[in-house]
């Protein structure tokens, strides 16, 4: 949990630049710009800024809006949430508990059997396929 503590410098060494931007400063990706948008593997979600898992490829789903979704996390508590009132919009962003990572927006549009979509940044993720596991 220490991760929540380091400096603004610390987290420009550790992420690239884009991942900076969306993770720290809640930024966004332009859909379907994402590596891991179309990944169909089975394997493992992890935050890229602190390596905490986060989804389940079984919870891996195509929403078609452009960004990795998921029907929920692979642990309840690796994820919280936060009221989004930017862009005149009304949301819930999506964090990493561990890092307090911004990952995206959780809405009430998914599939069963949480009728949730996470939309998640594929910059904010770091995929680990079954195959290549340890």
């Amino acid at each position: 949990m220490a991760d929540k503590h380091l400096t603004d410098a610390e987290w420009r060494a550790r992420l690239s630049p884009e991942q900076y931007r969306i993770l720290r400063e809640a930024g966004t990706e332009p859909p379907f710009s994402g590596a891991l948008n179309t990944e169909k593997r089975g394997g493992e979600y992890y935050c890229a800024g602190c390596g905490t898992k986060l989804f389940a490829s079984s919870s891996k789903f195509d929403s078609g809006c452009g960004w990795p979704s998921f029907t929920a996390p692979a642990e309840e508590d690796a994820i919280s949430e936060h009221r989004d009132e930017s862009h005149g919009m009304s949301r819930v962003e999506i964090r990493c508990s561990a890092c307090d990572g911004h990952l995206g927006h959780v809405f009430p549009d998914g599939p069963g059997p949480t009728g949730l979509r996470y939309c998640v940044n594929s910059v904010s993720l770091d995929f680990e396929a079954e195959d290549e596991k340890d």
